[in-house]
């Protein structure tokens, strides 16, 4: 669409005295000393801003080449392809910088992509805007961090938006974008706290409740999150041709340490080849939605929250991952040995499970008498 001039006519330019200009639509005409005149252009193209000088009017340049130039780099910049000089670094936006990042994790196949995504758009770009990406500072950083726990989130919360932060920045630099990483993002100190998990009890309760909810899902999610102790959205993307009931495995193609082999109690293999035997013809998914563009379930908070508050418990306190906590911790108390409990629960490192090193008094005690019995055998 051709630019209107009101300012910018020849007339106006004529009249120009040295060291006089006009500037409209980003054109600006300049009256040099010598008595010449430069054409340049100042704008902002996809929140990047372009400064261009194009030509003087002894060398034949006028407004069209400029108004060409302005297009030109619009046109581009749709493509993706913003043409500058070679070298010349151009401003880039939080923003756009978010937006860009998130696409090519996209494509990257990122399986931690929804959540970045939902971290970036509910609480990093509110804050940061458009903010030029090399002016982030430690200061922002820390403005960031004020602003989050004053809203009652948690550090642990926080901690995982700093880590896309930080992500971002480091990608930045790789793709390009940056010539150095502007600030380190130093995460907040998080509390050392117990890690919760259900007894045995609990357990059985939850499982109780889950079978009477209305939502058919929930029952198979929680057995198989506490006889496996596999992740959310490991249990609901488990396809029926990666169950091997004989053998008692479930395939998971994608986890966070890589594709592995999950081993199942015997008590769950027959478990699910009730629903393997009721599966519709054509089934793929072991949670199928209709609905979801996956094709199968992956959300189930509600009938979760649903099911723990009428076993009794805080859903606040008992989330899905708590179903994770659980098979590990007993894992544990029941006197695994680490590696294997690592081998079962899928951690990159054995250090990951350490955490999990958290026995009950009871477990303790038990532990201690064993050592006892070994120095004072009786009879």
């Amino acid at each position: 669409m051709a630019l209107k001039f009101s300012k910018l006519t020849r007339t106006n330019i004529r009249k120009l005295q040295s060291g006089q200009k006009v500037m409209e639509h980003g054109v600006k005409f300049e009256r040099l000393e010598n008595g010449d005149g430069r054409w340049s252009v100042n704008i902002m193209v996809d929140s990047q801003r372009i400064h261009r000088a194009i030509g003087k009017e002894s060398d034949g340049t006028t407004r069209k080449q400029a108004e060409d130039f302005i297009e030109q780099s619009r046109a581009d910049a749709r493509k993706g392809r913003l043409n500058l000089p070679k070298g010349r670094k151009v401003v880039l936006g939080f923003k756009n910088a978010a937006k860009n990042y998130l696409d090519r994790q996209q494509q990257g196949k990122d399986r931690d992509h929804k959540m970045k995504e939902t971290r970036v758009r509910l609480h990093l770009v509110p804050f940061f805007k458009n903010k030029p990406l090399s002016k982030i500072s430690a200061f922002d950083v820390e403005r960031y961090k004020k602003s989050r726990l004053e809203t009652g989130a948690a550090k642990s919360t926080i901690n995982r938006e700093l880590a896309v932060l930080s992500h971002l920045l480091n990608k930045s630099v790789e793709w390009g974008w940056l010539d150095h990483i502007p600030t380190k993002v130093k995460k907040l100190p998080e509390d050392k706290g117990r890690i919760v998990y259900l007894s045995t009890e609990q357990a059985a309760r939850l499982i109780e409740e889950a079978k009477a909810d209305q939502n058919p899902q929930i029952y198979p999610f929680i057995v198989i999150g506490l006889e496996t102790g596999m992740r959310r959205m490991e249990i609901l993307s488990i396809r029926l041709e990666h169950l091997d009931l004989d053998r008692r495995l479930i395939y998971i193609p994608v986890a966070k340490a890589g594709a592995r082999e999950q081993p199942i109690t015997a008590h769950l293999a027959e478990f699910l080849r009730g629903y393997v035997e009721s599966a519709v013809p054509g089934q793929v998914w072991l949670f199928p939605a209709t609905r979801s563009k996956s094709g199968h379930t992956t959300a189930i908070e509600k009938p979760f929250r649903r099911a723990v508050t009428a076993a009794g418990m805080d859903p606040k306190q008992v989330v899905r991952h708590t179903l994770r906590h659980t098979a590990i911790s007993h894992l544990v108390q029941a006197g695994v040995d680490l590696p294997t409990v690592q081998k079962i629960s899928g951690h990159r490192t054995i250090e990951m499970v350490l955490k999990y090193s958290h026995q009950n008094r009871d477990h303790i005690q038990t532990a201690m008498d064993k050592l006892e019995n070994r120095y004072h055998r009786t009879g």
